[in-house]
């Protein structure tokens, strides 16, 4: 019996670190198109939840802007439904500018979404992670 169990302990434990038990996780590829500058930070939201949308970000990047186009990768995503905000901060001082609560810096979300009269809505941003890498191009 206790050969039983030993045999059946080593063949759970090579099996896990063999890959027997995959995990989900997965990525999620950001490219960013139409950076009219190369001055500035481009900085990149990941959003999990509604009420937390153009707020609080689930994982964040920032990366030095480039004019010919940025790709950055959010690494470990579960399955589930996500947003993506980001913005050109030109002038590095960590916000986004606005006049008369408009953005005067240039901006993009998921899907391309564009907000009417107001910031683009999660309904039109969001997007669903499976097992399987995201590509999302983002126009600024």
């Amino acid at each position: 019996m206790k050969t039983f169990i030993l045999a059946l302990a080593t063949i759970f434990i090579l099996g896990s670190a063999s890959g027997f038990s995959q995990s989900t996780a997965t990525s999620i590829e950001v490219n960013i198109k139409n950076i009219k500058s190369d001055k500035g930070t481009l900085r990149i939201g990941l959003y999990q939840k509604q009420e937390n949308f153009l707020g609080e970000a689930f994982k964040s990047l920032d990366i030095k802007a480039n004019s010919k186009g940025v790709t950055v990768t959010f690494e470990n995503i579960e399955p589930g439904e996500y947003a993506i905000s980001l913005y050109h901060d030109k002038d590095d001082n960590e916000k986004l500018n606005t006049f008369l609560k408009m953005p005067t810096e240039p901006y993009g979300t998921s899907n391309n979404a564009k907000g009417q009269f107001g910031p683009p809505k999660w309904a039109d941003a969001k997007f669903t992670v499976s097992d399987q890498k995201v590509v999302q191009t983002i126009k600024l």
